[in-house]
């Protein structure tokens, strides 16, 4: 069985693949991976693992996991099966990388627009070529809230509710307009216009706003929160094949 690891900024989602299917899925807090991950070595025979931006663990329980794990660590450099044509390659968030992997491997052929929904919502294309062409970023949900508190004097902090109506008529409501109506307008418009030049094009939106947008958004897509951990499981068993 295969163990991949995605690292957080706060917290470690995790799962243990057999084969392509998910067995089990594992979320905590980062500062517990060494526990957690002792926990899921006593529960499953784990052959081979891989492990996202694992750059944001110290050194230390780096060091200790690698006693732990003989893992795959994913960086600009590990084989995939796209072509990469990102200007500046190197500098590809390693999460970027899984989910396009993801992508190849689900909707082979295909020309695919991935959305990832959590701190930041990332935007990435890959053609039915397997060119992998870019994307974009922008802040996600939850930074949009904070920004508009943090930089006003007077407007309170929010979390995310569902849209009743685009017009707000008191300023905890036409706050939640403006961030929630922003960033589905937003995605909208970005699926449109890859539509304008990819009539073919499949959307799939991941991250962990999937549930709270997939429900109001118009657009037809493929909603995913594991895609990431697939992507990784992919990237995993492609390595072990070229080993």
């Amino acid at each position: 069985m295969n163990l991949v690891v995605d690292v957080g900024n706060t917290r470690v989602k995790a799962a243990v693949f057999n084969q392509k299917k998910i067995k089990k899925i594992f979320v905590f807090k980062k500062n517990r991976i060494l526990s957690e991950v002792k926990k899921i070595l006593s529960e499953f025979k784990i052959e081979a693992s891989v492990i996202c931006s694992v750059s944001s663990l110290s050194s230390k329980k780096k060091e200790k996991l690698k006693v732990l794990l003989d893992f795959l660590e994913v960086t600009s450099r590990t084989k995939v099966q796209f072509n990469n044509l990102y200007a500046t390659p190197n500098t590809l968030g390693v999460d970027r990388i899984a989910l396009v992997s993801a992508s190849i491997n689900k909707f082979p052929n295909k020309n695919v627009l991935i959305i990832d929904a959590g701190t930041c919502i990332t935007y990435d294309f890959i053609s039915s070529n397997k060119d992998y062409l870019g994307g974009a970023i922008s802040p996600g949900i939850e930074m949009r809230f904070k920004s508009l508190h943090h930089f006003t004097s007077k407007l309170p902090l929010l979390s995310a509710k569902n849209l009743d109506h685009f017009t707000g008529n008191s300023t905890p409501t036409s706050i939640n307009s403006g961030v929630i109506n922003g960033v589905l307008q937003e995605i909208e418009g970005v699926i449109n216009q890859y539509r304008s030049e990819f009539l073919d094009l499949t959307v799939v939106l991941t991250g962990g706003d999937t549930n709270f947008l997939s429900k109001q958004l118009k657009s037809s897509i493929f909603a995913n929160q594991n895609f990431l951990l697939e992507g990784l499981n992919e990237i995993l068993i492609l390595t072990k094949t070229n080993d």
